[in-house]
């Protein structure tokens, strides 16, 4: 994993709270004087904040912390050296679970951005699926891939990808049907991209294809194919009935 992925990933953890407190408060000073993490941080921010904002907040009972304080006055003798392993133990799960945690975390995130950015920005589809295009490295999710088979209409919107000085993306449909990689055209690196680019696609070749991003030169591969292997890939899934 580059470095690149690694304060990707520990800012994830930041943001989602899957960190100890020690790790916590060393990334917090790190923060201080990394550009990168901070930079790295404020975008998991951003996309986890519509989530946080539908989130009622929920008040612990008054009386929590005089329960807490009378367990643990009334436990019983010698369970203190059992509490210790159970603690060590669990913080030994806890590094193996946060990568699935953050993985959760970041799809849970990617599917409720997207299904805001769609009602904020366009009346609700028809027959609407989606693709999460990611990588086999991590689990971010770099595009969400919106597609109404019936009105053959289809919105990308870009989610932890990078501005590439003169590069562009550009999104693919692979199908064995279809033999090579057919272009469904260069998509933004922020906002999002609204393309009636299906209507000469089948309905089968839709649902059943691989969706794939390319970096290509600015304004999309010169020879109408590939000029590199896919950056991140995904396949549809049905979102609405």
């Amino acid at each position: 994993m580059s470095e690149a992925d690694d304060i990707d990933t520990l800012a994830g953890e930041y943001v989602l709270g899957t960190l100890d407190m020690q790790e916590r408060f060393a990334a917090a000073e790190r923060r201080l004087n990394d550009p990168a993490l901070d930079a790295a941080i404020t975008a998991w921010e951003n996309r986890l904040a519509p989530l946080d904002a539908d989130t009622p907040e929920v008040a612990p009972s008054p009386d929590i912390w005089n329960r807490i304080l009378t367990r643990i006055e009334t436990r019983p003798a010698g369970t203190q050296d059992v509490q210790d392993t159970l603690v060590t133990d669990l913080r030994q799960r806890l590094n193996r679970w946060r990568t699935a945690a953050l993985m959760s975390g970041a799809l849970a995130a990617a599917f409720a951005i997207a299904f805001l950015w769609r009602a904020n920005s366009y009346p609700p589809l028809s027959r609407n699926f989606v693709a999460v295009l990611q990588d086999d490295r991590t689990p971010v999710p770099y595009f969400i891939v919106e597609i109404d088979l019936q009105s053959r209409l289809m919105t990308v919107h870009p989610i932890g990808a990078g501005r590439q000085p003169n590069k562009s993306y550009e999104l693919w449909l692979v199908h064995d049907k279809s033999g090579a990689p057919k272009s469904l055209g260069v998509v933004a690196d922020e906002g999002f991209t609204v393309k009636p680019a299906l209507a000469k696609y089948d309905p089968e070749s839709l649902e059943d294809g691989t969706y794939a991003i390319t970096l290509e030169p600015a304004g999309g591969a010169p020879n109408g194919k590939p000029s590199g292997p896919p950056l991140w890939t995904g396949k549809l899934f049905q979102a609405t009935p």
